[in-house]
C-alpha cells in the first residue's frame, strides 16, 4: 500500500497544498525559511579559511537548518534511485512525447530522456553545454537573484516580496526561452 502510494505522483491538489503548507509551519514552529541555494553558501563556510570575510560567520548555527534540508533531499534521491524500479516510466501528455521525439528525443523511458541526462550523453556536445553552461547560469542566477526557484517561488511569493515575483516572472521566462529556442538549437 505505501509502496505504491510512493510511486504514483500525487495530486495537484493535494501536492500544491502540502507545499504551501510548509512555508507557514517552518516560520511559525521554527522561524526558518525554506529556500536550499544558500545551502551552497554554508558548506563552503564550513570548509573554507576564516580569511575570507562572506564565509566568516557561525555556519554550524546560521547554516544548520539548510544543511539538514540539503541532506534531506539528497536521501531522498538515493532512496528513489534504489527503491523506484527500473521500468518506472512518467504518463507524459501526447503533445509533449511529439514535441520531445521532433527534438531527437525518443528514450522517455525514465524520469528524464536518456539522450540528454546519462553517463554517455555527459561527453556529448549538448551534454556539455547542458551541464557546463546551464550550470554556469543557474548558480550565477542563483546568487543574482538572490535565491532559488525554491526559495523564491515557495517561501517568497508566500511572504508577499515582490523580489521573488519579479524573480519567478524570470524562472518562467527563461524557462519559456530554454525550451523553445535554446534546446532545439541545441539537438538540432
Amino acid at each position: 500500500m505505501i509502496y505504491e502510494l510512493l510511486l504514483n505522483p500525487m495530486p495537484w491538489y493535494v501536492a500544491g497544498p502540502l507545499i504551501g503548507l510548509t512555508v507557514p509551519l517552518l516560520l511559525i514552529l521554527g522561524n526558518k525559511t525554506f529556500g536550499i541555494s544558500s545551502s551552497f553558501q554554508h558548506m563552503c563556510a564550513a570548509v573554507m579559511p576564516k580569511k575570507f570575510p562572506y564565509f566568516n560567520y557561525n555556519w554550524w548555527k546560521d547554516g544548520r537548518w539548510h544543511l539538514q534540508l540539503s541532506l534531506g533531499i539528497i536521501l531522498g534521491g538515493v532512496l528513489a534511485a534504489l527503491f523506484i524500479p527500473e521500468n518506472y516510466t512518467i504518463n507524459l501528455s501526447n503533445d509533449t512525447v511529439s514535441s520531445l521525439q521532433a527534438m531527437g528525443l525518443t528514450d522517455l523511458s525514465g524520469f528524464v530522456p536518456s539522450e540528454l541526462f546519462s553517463w554517455s550523453a555527459l561527453g556529448s556536445l549538448p551534454g556539455i553545454i547542458i551541464l557546463v553552461v546551464g550550470g554556469f547560469l543557474i548558480g550565477f542566477g542563483t546568487r543574482y537573484a538572490g535565491g532559488c526557484t525554491s526559495g523564491h517561488a515557495i517561501t517568497g511569493l508566500a511572504t508577499l516580496q515582490k523580489a521573488s515575483l519579479i524573480a519567478v516572472i524570470g524562472f518562467f521566462v527563461g524557462g519559456i526561452i530554454s525550451t523553445y529556442f535554446i534546446l532545439p538549437n541545441i539537438l538540432g
